[in-house]
Order: structure tokens, then C-alpha cells, then sequence
């Protein structure tokens, strides 16, 4: 129960970190969303490691750690990248299906779940891309404009679905080889997995911000929204390691993935979009498979 609590405290929290970052990338070019958020966040988990006083696991962990920030950081490169080019109600649904990637890892590594579990993994993966679909389906219409839109429906569909699929499974693969990672790592010590995961992903995105040279100044208030978003990514990622050294990763890898349920949530009560049926069905769907995955 400990594992199903930290994974679904994870989903929460980077739900809301999801769900500010897109608010934010509305005014900003994510690349610096993302830059100013790391910078701000990664000298807190450096400050409590070294309060801890514990020496470093070791090198295979770190090595760990750092392919786990190298595939996750990828995965959002090509999210953000699919949802240009492509199709959201096409990007979207493909890449959440990360959650795949663990569940069949551990199973191939001897897990067990059993077979209500599994039917709960089933259930819940169906009840996040219900979620995402039409929501993404709305924020690519508002994306793309009438004159754009109707340019995709003339001709263009095609080609965007095309990019957007190869994207979306990049994406898919690089959060599903997160997961894998991050737990591995955080068998010898969770927060010393983390802070390499976070120093690596920050080098990354800061040598992608010195070579596209994005616009990194803020205002304060901005940098103080920016600082949130990124203790909040931070604090996900940690709950994710801790629910890995309690559980099996094939489900606490499907329960951290059900975070476009929250950004969803989020978006009906506090920018009043509206929830399809399938879109509620979905939220349903992906209760319904925590409750049979918690109850097995």
C-alpha cells in the first residue's frame, strides 16, 4: 500500500507541475520554462543531500540515474516536438502509453502482479489515453487556428499524423525508460539517484538552451511560478523513486503515468474546460484500475 500511495502522490504532483509548465509555456518557449525551473529547483535536492550526510551508492547507480535523466529528457524534448508538428489527439494518447515500457520490464524481470492487479493495470492504461484524447484533440484545435486547421484538413493531416506518431513513440519510449532507470537507481539510496538524475537533466537542457538561445530572463514573479513548477517536478520524481524500492515497478510505473488524469482535472475546474463523455470515462476507467491495483 505504501508503493500505490507514493506512485499516486507522484501522478498527482506532476499533474500540477504538468499543469502550470503548460500555462506558463503559453507566455514563454518551454525550452526556457524548462531551464529556469531546473536551475531553481536543483540546488534544493543538492542542499538536502548533503545534509544527509550519505556517501554515493556507488557508479553503477549513478550510471543509472543519468540514463534514466537522459531518456526522460528526451521523452520530453520529443512530447513538446510532437505536439508542434503533430497531431495532439494523436501525440498525446501515444506517448502516455509509456506506462507500457515498466509493466512489461518487470514482468520480464520475474514480477507477478496478480491477476486483478493486471486487470487494473489494463483498466487504468485505457483510462489515461481516454483522458488525454480529447483534451489534446481541443488544445490542438486552439493551437492551430482556423486558417491552419482547416489547411491540416485540406491536405495536411497526413503529414502531421505521420510526424506526430514517430514523435509520440519517442516520447512514449524515452518516459518508459525513465521509470525503468529511476527505480534501478534508487535501489542503494533514492535521493542520491536524484540528484543525479536532476544535475544531468539540467546539463542537458542547458546545453540545448546555449545552443537555441531562448530568452531566459524572467520577471520575479515569473521565476518565483518557475521555481514552483520545478520543486514540484523535483518532488514527483522523488516520490517515484521512494514508491519503486516498495513496489513492483511494473505497477507503480503504470500508477506514476496517471498524471495527464490530474492535469485534465485541473483544467476543467480552474480554466473551465469542458470533459467529453470519453473523457470522463476515462477518469473513471483509470480510479476504477488504482483501486483493483491497490486492492490485489
Amino acid at each position: 500500500m505504501t508503493a500505490v500511495l507514493l506512485a499516486l502522490a507522484s501522478s498527482l504532483v506532476w499533474g500540477v507541475a504538468d499543469f502550470g509548465a503548460g500555462l506558463a509555456s503559453r507566455r514563454r518557449a518551454v525550452l526556457t520554462v524548462l531551464a529556469v525551473s531546473s536551475v531553481a529547483s536543483f540546488p534544493v535536492v543538492v542542499a538536502v543531500v548533503a545534509l544527509r550526510g550519505e556517501p554515493p551508492p556507488g557508479a553503477m547507480p549513478a550510471v543509472l540515474a543519468a540514463l534514466a535523466a537522459v531518456a526522460g529528457t528526451a521523452g520530453i524534448a520529443a512530447f513538446y516536438r510532437g505536439l508542434a508538428v503533430g497531431t495532439m489527439s494523436v501525440v498525446a494518447p501515444i506517448s502516455s502509453t509509456g506506462a507500457v515500457l515498466p509493466v512489461a520490464f518487470g514482468i520480464a524481470s520475474g514480477e507477478r502482479p496478480s491477476a486483478l492487479q493486471g486487470a487494473g493495470v489494463a483498466l487504468a492504461l485505457a483510462g489515461v489515453i481516454l483522458a488525454s484524447r480529447e483534451a489534446a484533440h481541443a488544445a490542438d484545435a486552439d493551437a492551430l487556428g482556423a486558417a491552419e486547421a482547416d489547411t491540416a484538413a485540406s491536405g495536411g493531416g497526413p503529414r502531421r499524423t505521420s510526424a506526430g506518431v514517430g514523435l509520440a513513440l519517442v516520447a512514449a519510449v524515452g518516459f518508459g525508460g525513465f521509470f525503468i532507470g529511476i527505480d534501478a537507481a534508487s535501489d542503494a539510496d533514492p535521493w542520491w539517484a536524484i540528484l543525479v538524475q536532476r544535475g544531468t537533466g539540467l546539463a542537458l537542457i542547458l546545453t540545448a538552451a546555449a545552443i537555441l538561445r531562448p530568452c531566459l530572463r524572467v520577471s520575479a514573479g515569473e521565476g518565483g511560478t518557475l521555481a514552483v513548477i520545478g520543486l514540484l517536478d523535483m518532488a514527483a520524481n522523488l516520490l517515484f523513486a521512494l514508491a519503486s524500492t516498495y513496489g513492483l515497478v511494473s505497477l507503480v510505473g503504470l500508477l506514476g503515468s496517471l498524471y495527464p488524469v490530474v492535469t485534465v482535472l485541473l483544467a476543467r475546474g480552474v480554466l473551465g474546460e469542458r470533459l467529453a463523455p470519453a473523457q470522463w470515462a476515462g477518469v473513471g476507467a483509470a480510479l476504477a484500475g488504482v483501486a483493483m491495483i491497490s486492492a490485489g
